[in-house]
């Protein structure tokens, strides 16, 4: 038959002992930290993936508000462009109209200076005309002397005119 000693008797019962003592103060707090450290990398994986969330989300707001900044950019930019455009058509009607109205006064004073021209020469020919006749007057030989004066005469008229 079977012969139990009780050196193994005891081993076996202070074995049992040992794993129930273990498995209450070793292996419980053990699983516990480890359920406690997983619960926590859990969080932190949770709390990485909410915090890339919340970037993505940032990252996009910021990227559609740069968008509208380039668009607001673009406008504006269009806008000058247009502004700018305008002036610079007015700024060369204004020239336009300026040099017109210049070139149409410095005409106008030509005309205006090439009438009184006209005036002082009609006047010089008249009273080279009146000198002429008082030469032809008071000279007492009209014949021989009187056809170099009507070539001078007739000469400097002449050159008057054409000026």
């Amino acid at each position: 038959m079977l012969k139990i000693d009780w050196n193994l008797l005891f081993t076996i019962i202070n074995l049992v002992i040992l794993y129930a003592l273990m498995r209450k103060f070793l292996y419980k707090p053990v699983m516990s930290i480890m359920e406690k450290r997983q619960e926590m990398i859990d969080n932190q994986f949770k709390s990485a993936k909410e915090a890339e969330d919340k970037a993505n989300l940032l990252r996009d707001k910021w990227e559609e508000s740069m968008a509208g900044i380039e668009a607001e950019k673009s406008r504006i930019l269009d806008s000058a462009n247009e502004r700018a455009k305008a002036e610079y058509e007015e700024i060369i009607a204004n020239a336009n109209n300026q040099a017109s109205y210049i070139i149409d006064n410095a005409n106008k004073k030509i005309a205006a200076d090439k009438e009184k021209t006209l005036r002082e020469i009609e006047g010089q020919i008249a009273g080279i005309a009146m000198l002429a006749a008082a030469k032809i007057v008071n000279d007492k030989s009209r014949e021989l002397d009187n056809s170099p004066i009507y070539d001078e005469f007739l000469a400097g008229s002449g050159k008057s005119e054409k000026n």
